[in-house]
């Protein structure tokens, strides 16, 4: 397995930027990507319909330059097992609610004697490769990125616990869900979602991970650098295209009426 950099960097201090893919499934929206400087992207399976082939063919087409990750859509065995084997350097559970789910997590992405992930070799994971057994099961143990999401009052709750087990590296906010169960929703300016973000730094602080979440726009992605969130996806494939052709078409129709 190569070496994930996104993972490095970010124990190293350093802050990652990346996006999410959600609506084009083709062989070049990772490239374009990684062209514009995203050092990782997030294949989404909970909100698209994606299935295990769709999501094959993106990470099988993402350039080295940039780290594929997946999000599946429960904490299941077969989808965190079923995206590693595809060569996913990373997977993000959504509405992580208790240290045992998180704990199930780790155990199901590392390989023995860490966890229980069932063994094949030769495959995409690892290009197809001879070599040596130990080896590659040391290195996937290590290079492997797992996130899991608070997005819920009960995650919240439990966010300590949660960031206290060992294997999760990543602790991201899903903003929408969490405004949702707190009763706000999309109240992103609300004191007790600002609360929330606090609490969820302070833990990663604390445990030794890092806080991840989707930024909006530029200002928003350094207001949560400020806040202490080092892994940061900027937007989405679908929303991103939408936005700048708004814009631009904006533009243009104002030239016309002057």
């Amino acid at each position: 397995m190569r070496n994930n950099n996104v993972k490095t960097k970010l124990y190293n201090g350093g802050v990652s930027l990346g996006t999410f893919m959600f609506e084009f499934n083709t062989t070049g929206v990772a490239r374009l990507a990684a062209e514009a400087g995203a050092e990782f992207v997030v294949f989404d399976m909970e909100h698209t319909g994606w299935s295990v082939e769709t999501i094959r063919m993106l990470i099988a087409t993402t350039p080295e330059s940039t780290i594929p990750m997946v999000r599946i859509p429960a904490t299941e065995y077969h989808f965190v097992a079923r995206t590693l084997d595809m060569g996913s350097m990373g997977v993000m559970v959504p509405m992580i609610e208790t240290p045992e789910q998180a704990e199930s997590l780790a155990n199901w992405a590392k390989y023995p004697p860490v966890g229980r992930r069932g063994a094949a070799f030769g495959i995409a994971h690892d290009d197809y490769s001879g070599g040596d057994i130990v080896q590659k099961i040391n290195s996937a143990n290590s290079e492997t990125l797992l996130i899991a999401q608070i997005e819920t009052a009960i995650g919240l709750e439990n966010v300590e616990a949660i960031a206290a087990v060992e294997g999760i590296d990543v602790l991201w906010i899903g903003h929408f869900d969490l405004t949702n169960f707190l009763g706000i929703p999309g109240q992103f300016d609300h004191p007790d979602f600002h609360a929330a973000l606090k609490r969820v730094t302070d833990a990663c602080e604390k445990h030794g991970k890092i806080g991840g979440f989707m930024a909006s726009d530029p200002e928003n992605a350094r207001s949560l650098i400020r806040q202490g969130f080092r892994m940061l996806a900027y937007g989405g494939d679908l929303w991103l295209y939408q936005q700048t052709l708004a814009n631009g078409i904006a533009e243009v129709r104002k030239s016309l009426d002057a």
